[in-house]
């Protein structure tokens, strides 16, 4: 066995076990959602918005506080689907940006990778999804004002099914959760 192979062969063995222990970690975190679908952003700020729309309930909305310079923003949310039926974040609009995109970052290899969700975010029945500033979020682009700690963006979500539901995200600190 020449030795390139015998060491890629390692560093794959190497690989899978921390991908095997991270998983292991994940689920034993996830006790209270969907195996795969809930991604941990942590406890929510303080004050964090709420709001239930028929089977769905909305917690933990948040936004950060913009630097200077910052062109865009991001947007955070916890939905849990209590119903039988999936649904499906279409779109998000906000009047403090001219363009809310729904957005996933994840890692390939050691690059960060983000795209837009351009077809929404699934949330099937009996499922917690969670936009976090780990995975999926929202992204504000063309915002008129940046968003500074202490005040709210007002933000209305678009589900397939369930409809629309308008909610005032708090501006936490540009490091929070």
């Amino acid at each position: 066995m020449n030795r390139n192979y015998a060491a890629t062969l390692l560093m794959s063995a190497c690989v899978l076990s921390f991908s095997a222990t991270a998983v292991m970690a994940q689920q034993s975190n996830d006790t209270n959602s969907m195996h795969g679908m809930h991604m941990d952003a942590g406890k929510a700020p303080a004050g964090s918005a709420t709001a239930k729309l028929g089977d769905l309930d909305i917690s933990g909305g948040y936004v950060r506080a913009m630097l200077p310079g910052q062109p865009v923003g991001g947007g955070y949310i916890t939905i849990h689907n209590g119903g039988k039926s999936d649904d499906k974040l279409t779109s998000v609009t906000s009047p403090q940006a001219g363009k809310v995109e729904l957005h996933q970052m994840k890692m390939e290899g050691e690059i960060m990778k983000m795209r837009e969700m351009k077809e929404g975010i699934a949330i099937p029945a009996g499922a917690t999804v969670t936009l976090s500033p780990s995975g999926m979020h929202m992204m504000f682009k063309q915002v008129k004002t940046p968003f500074k700690q202490g005040g709210t963006v007002p933000v209305m979500l678009m589900f397939e099914n369930a409809g629309m539901v308008d909610i005032s995200l708090p501006v936490v600190a540009p490091n929070a959760n």
